[in-house]
């Protein structure tokens, strides 16, 4: 198999959104979607909005799963140049049975961005489709004002214009976006401190100068594990297929504490997912610093992995606290890091 790739956002070009997870009902998502929608058409795309984007009559998603599922398959064959999707939430999962997968392989190949409960679809896409997919932002977020550089990367590479990205230099803890102000800003106070490990030890910063390639893959560890041992699990056949590049797993968590990531890293190692490894990239959970009974962030990812000793990058610009750096799953990329600077650039081959 070749992976697929999509063509990238023309000028002119046009975005599609879709809701198979939360969708934009209420405040401040609505008002935020509402801006982003008028900043991409000032920029000249034509927009088109699925059916389920401002519905909130679903459990955990925007409508039932079968409109949802439906929606998704239908934007994807029919409409648009990428699709974005409203936001994330949680139960997108069951979504799946109403997706048709086999559709979707058989058109042409289309962008689709999300991230979090999205990686129901971004992993899969990849996994069973062969077809490259964006983990990062969700629609709302090309509404604030202004936009922070993550979003701007986002949306270059989304219009083909860059595939090279960098750490930013601080993260965000406290979220400003209310209610009040949908269109916040983000408020990065804290510095970025990206430690990097070969195994399980720790390489000191001056030290530092690693570099690594694989094909990407991963999302959100939550719903990875999730997907884990169903009919939709098909990642042992995906790894033999690429298995000349190796992997690099990307992977963030949303609601899960230090010891539901240590099991979550044993479940995917266990089910074989971990092989013919490069590396890691682990991004900073929404839960950060915490440490339950002596484990840390830290220790609950590499107690599983430091054996394979491959270099390891933690709290990357990856997940639920922003920013987040758009990450092109089923690409091949090459991981660099120098000191407390890290860069990923992606090919697509």
């Amino acid at each position: 198999e070749v992976m697929r790739y999509a063509e990238f956002l023309k000028k002119d070009g046009v975005i599609g959104f879709v809701a198979p997870s939360f969708g934009c009902a209420t405040e401040p998502y609505r008002s935020a979607f509402d801006s982003a929608k008028k900043e991409f058409s000032r920029r000249g795309y034509i927009l088109v909005t699925g059916p389920n984007c401002y519905e909130s009559s679903g459990i955990g998603i925007s409508s039932t799963p079968q409109k949802c599922g439906e929606e998704l398959t239908y934007m994807y064959i029919n409409s648009s140049s990428i699709l974005i999707s409203c936001g994330g939430g949680e139960l997108m999962c069951e979504t799946l049975e109403y997706v048709d997968f086999d559709k979707i392989k058989n058109s042409p190949p289309k962008w689709y961005l999300g991230y979090s409960d999205n990686t129901n679809f971004t992993f899969l896409q990849t996994i069973l489709n062969d077809t490259a997919s964006i983990y990062g932002v969700c629609a709302g977020a090309f509404g604030m004002k202004p936009w922070h550089k993550a979003i701007d990367d986002t949306f270059r590479l989304i219009t083909g214009k860059k595939l090279r990205f960098t750490g930013y230099d601080k993260w965000e803890k406290e979220s400003l976006k209310s209610e009040e102000n949908p269109c916040a800003t983000m408020n990065v106070t804290e510095k970025r401190i990206t430690p990097a490990f070969i195994g399980s030890k720790r390489i000191a910063c001056e030290d530092t100068d690693i570099t690594f390639s694989g094909r990407l893959i991963g999302g959100c560890m939550d719903c990875l594990v999730n997907i884990l041992g169903t009919k939709y699990d098909k990642v042992a056949d995906f790894n033999e297929r690429y298995k000349e590049d190796g992997f690099i797993w990307f992977l963030e968590s949303c609601d899960l504490n230090v010891f539901a990531i240590r099991r979550a890293m044993w479940q995917m190692e266990n089910a074989g997912w971990f092989k013919y490894l490069k590396g890691f990239v682990i991004g900073r959970p929404l839960v950060f610093g915490q440490e339950m009974m002596g484990l840390d962030q830290y220790e609950a990812v590499l107690g599983i992995i430091g054996k394979y000793n491959v270099p390891v990058i933690m709290d990357a610009d990856l997940g639920h606290l922003s920013p987040t750096m758009p990450l092109i799953c089923g690409s091949v990329a090459t991981v660099s890091i120098k000191g407390n600077n890290y860069s990923i650039d992606m090919k697509l081959i």
